[in-house]
Order: structure tokens, then sequence, then C-alpha cells
């Protein structure tokens, strides 16, 4: 089993005489160095070697050299702790690389420096006997893998230089990712923009508008008549409805359709001069012309003016203009049809009234017909003639009862006056009771002469009503042809169409910046986008 190599710790004093030396040539690193030479007390304890005799001269032109090379602060200091190991006394960093090297001693081969901690901690287990070393010489490294740093420049200067490198790399990669960020805006925003704006600019063919306003109506007094709130109401509201049913007729396929019939729709979009992009296809369907139906014809409806605002564009300003009129007849009559159903069925509804009164003013006349033909004609006067000769028959019933008793009052009556004035009263009283009967009681046949005049007095009075129903009908039916030949509502056109004499599409610049604007926003959705899955996969 392989243990790690452990370096003991060292407590090392300063005497004074070695702290101004090493204070006079201290350079990068030998605080470090002082600070072990202090906590190490080997150092302090053991006598220091003999260390061979040099000039002066030499040995500042080695350390000049040393110098020279570059080394950092971390090979120093190990340098230091190196030359202290071999029990050397260098006045500082440098002098104790020069001392290592002249000892043939390579500070900074990493197999010297394993062995010195193996060797030292060896050492003192056995009580601190000095151990031979094998001196391994630092050996020369090939010209082409040179990775020493360079020995004519100082310390300062290499930082200053590396530093530099570093502002110089991070500039080019500035510079590199601002090519980038360029090469994809061209790509992405500018390319796109600078084509559509060159179709706008060049190619695309120039539209005339014409604009018309217009707006429907009611007749005066239509409100009135309706009764409820509809007099009370304006206009615009009033006619709300019918605004919006013809605005959305305006832009059905069927308005379409109909003017590709009269005047030719999709012959004047499918024309060679128009660009590609607006140009029609002659074997368009109906679906491919309505949506160019729809881009081109722009209707807009204002509820509280009770407006309807029309703009359509073409490549002729003359045809647009003839469009525009076509569109407005067409309003016309679809505002005409639509009160025009109602006003038919209000004279429909009349005149299915005015049969259903007739009907029943024959019912009930057939049947007094019928009850007169089945009695008496005039049971009223029947009533009053049988009426009159109850009465006669009564007045002589009392005459010849007075008689009567005059004569049975006599002391001496004749007796065949008597007897004859009693047939007489007999014959009256048999008289009257027949005429009641005639008039209280039916027969087997007929009823009674009361029951036959009520029955006649109704159905003369359904007669009655009947022709008032029928009179009532037929105002109604007469008013209701007169509504329905008068107009209830009409359309105005308030702005008359014109042809206008310079093109209003496209807009070139307002076009450019909103491709600009819209390409931009696609680029930066998407580099969002790309930056969120990036961080997300690399997370």
């Amino acid at each position: 089993m392989t243990m790690k190599p452990k370096a003991r710790k060292f407590r090392i004093r300063r005497n004074a005489n070695s702290t101004s030396k090493w204070g006079a040539s201290a350079e990068l690193g030998e605080a470090d160095v002082t600070a072990a030479q202090e906590h190490s007390p080997e150092t302090a304890k053991s006598p220091q070697p003999a260390v061979p005799v040099e000039t002066p001269s030499q040995a500042s032109l080695d350390i000049e050299h040393i110098r020279k090379e570059g080394l950092t602060g971390r090979q120093l200091r190990m340098a230091r702790r190196m030359a202290h190991k071999h029990g050397l006394a260098p006045t500082s960093d440098f002098d104790a690389v020069r001392l290592l090297r002249a000892k043939g001693i390579d500070p900074f081969q990493r197999a010297h420096i394993v062995e010195l901690v193996s060797t030292g901690a060896s050492g003192a287990a056995t009580g601190g006997k000095d151990t031979k070393q094998d001196v391994q010489l630092p050996q020369t490294l090939p010209s082409e893998r040179t990775i020493l740093p360079a020995t004519d420049i100082s310390p300062a200067e290499r930082r200053a230089q590396d530093i530099r490198s570093i502002q110089q790399d991070i500039a080019a990669r500035r510079r590199r990712k601002l090519l980038l960020l360029l090469s994809r805006l061209t790509a992405f925003v500018f390319l796109p923009t600078l084509i559509a704006g060159y179709y706008f600019f060049a190619i695309a063919t120039p539209m005339y508008t014409t604009k018309s306003e217009f707006l429907i109506l009611t007749a005066d007094g239509a409100g009135a008549s309706a009764g409820g709130l509809g007099g009370l109401l304006p206009s615009q509201f009033a006619t709300g409805q019918d605004s919006i049913a013809t605005q959305s007729y305006l832009q059905s396929k069927d308005a379409m359709l109909r003017l590709d019939e009269d005047l030719g729709f999709r012959a004047h979009f499918s024309q060679d001069s128009i660009d590609a992009l607006q140009r029609l296809d002659s074997d368009a369907t109906n679906e491919a012309a309505y949506k160019v139906y729809k881009k081109y014809i722009k209707l807009g409806y204002d509820p509280t003016e009770g407006v309807i605002r029309m703009e359509l564009s073409t490549a002729d300003p003359e045809i647009s203009r003839l469009f525009s009129e076509q569109l407005i007849e067409y309003a016309e009559e679809r505002v005409d049809q639509l009160s025009q159903e109602k006003r038919f069925d209000a004279v429909k509804t009349a005149q299915e009234s005015l049969d259903e009164a007739k009907d029943e003013r024959r019912a009930a006349q057939r049947r007094l017909v019928a009850l007169q033909e089945g009695t008496i004609l005039d049971p009223e006067g029947e009533i009053a003639n049988i009426r009159s000769l109850i009465n006669n028959v009564e007045i002589q019933l009392q005459e010849k009862q007075l008689a009567l008793n005059t004569q049975l009052n006599n002391s001496r009556p004749n007796q065949a006056r008597v007897e004859a004035l009693r047939t007489e009263v007999d014959v009256l009283q048999a008289e009257l009771n027949k005429q009641n009967a005639r008039l209280n009681r039916a027969t087997e046949d007929n009823s009674s002469l009361a029951s036959q005049a009520s029955e006649i007095q109704i159905a003369q009075a359904d007669l009655a009503t009947a022709d008032l129903v029928l009179q009532s009908a037929l105002e109604t039916k007469r008013q209701s042809e007169i509504e329905a030949n008068k107009q209830v509502r009409y359309l105005t056109v308030a702005v008359k169409p014109v042809a206008s004499q310079d093109p209003s599409y496209p807009r070139s610049f307002e076009n450019t910046l909103l491709a600009f604007l819209i390409f931009t926003g696609i680029y930066l959705l998407m580099s969002l986008t790309a930056s969120v899955l990036r961080e997300q996969v690399s997370s």
C-alpha cells in the first residue's frame, strides 16, 4: 500500500544578520519563505554548513540570469525550502536557486522533491542521520517543446503582456460575436426587410381607394304607427338591425358573386398588370376570390351615428367607383327586401282575416234564411197579429159576458137570449184559448212562435256581428295594402363615391417598417427560445 509523502513542519527563527541580508534582496515570494524559515527548528538549532566561496560579481551575475527566467513565487518558495533542507544558507529566493544549481540539484524536478520529502521523513525516524542522495542535474528540453517563460523580460512586463493578450482575446471574441450577430440579423431581419421594402416600393401594384358613406332611415310616422317605444327611439337605433344586416350582406359571398356577374370582379383582379402577390388566378375558386373580395372591400358600421362606411380598392380608380355604386344599389335592394317581407306578411294576414269574416257572415245569413224558411217569414208580425186578435176576442168575450150577466139578473130572463149569449161566450172563450195556444205552445212539427222569434233574433244578431267583423277586416286589409305599397325603410347616400387620382395602397414606408418590426420580433423570439433550450440542455 502506497502512502502519500508528508512534509514535516518547521519553525525557523530569524536572527538579525539573516534578516538584514534578506531584506536587501527580497523579491516576489520572499515573505512566505521567511515565514517558513521562522517556523523551522532545524535551521535554528543546526549550524550552517560552509558555502563555496564565490566572487560577488559572479554571484550577482548568476542571480540576474535567474531573475530573467521569470520564475513564479511558488517556485522560488520551493527552492528556498529545498535549500534549507540541504543545509544551505541563501540570502534570497534567487540565491537559493543559484546555490541548489551549483550543488547539482534541480529544485523544480518533481522526483527530487519526492525524494527530499521521503529522505527528510526517514532521517527524522532514524534520529536525524544523514543519507546520501543521488545528485541529478536538470535535463534540457527539446526546442519544440519549450514551455518555459521568456528570460528577456521582467515579470511586470510579462504581466502587462499577458493582460494585453487577454484584452486582445476578449476584443477578438467580441468582434467575432458581433460579426455573428450582424450576420444573423442580416439573414433573418435586414435581408427580409430589404426584400419587403423592394416589393412595396418597386413591384407592388398601386391600388386606388373609393370611400363612401350611407345610412338607413325610416319613413315619417312609421315608428309611431308601430306602437310601443318605436316612436321614442332615434332613427339610428330603430334601424340598427337593418344596418347590421345590410353590412353583413355586402360582405357576403352572395354580393361578391352578383358583383362578378354584373361588373366582372374576378376578371379585374386577374389582369396581368397586377403583381403576382395581389393577382387572382383566372381559374381560382369562389373561396379564393372571396378572400380577395374581403381584402379590398372594407365596411364599418357606427352604431352611435347609424352610418355605414365603405372603402373599396381596385387597380383602376374608375372601376373602383363603379364597384362602389353597384354595391350601394345592392344595399338598397336588400333594405327594400328586409321590410317588404314584413309588409307582405301583414297584407297576407289581413286577407286571411277578411276571408274568414266573409265565411262567418255567409254562415250567419244562411242560418237566418233557414230559420225564416222553416217558420213564418215574420214571426214578430205574426205574434203582433195574434195578440191583436186575442185582444179583439177578449173584448167581445167581455161584452158577451156582460150581456149574459145582465140577462141573468132579470127576474124573468129570456131563455132563448140567455142560451144564445152563453153559446157566444163559449165560442169566444174557445177562440181565445186557441190563439193563446198558437202563441205559446209548440206543435208536433214546429216550435212555438216565441221560440221561433227568439231564434230568428239570435241569427240576426250573429249576422250583424259578422257584418261588423267583415267591415273591420276590410278596413285592416286596406290599411295593410297602403303600408305595403309605402316604403318603410329607405337608404340615403351621405357621401357619394368619387374616383381618386392618387393611389392609396401600398403604403410603402409604413409597410416596410411593419415588416422590419415583425421580422425583429420573430428573431427575438427564436433567439430567446434557443437560449432557453441551450441552458436547459447544458444544465
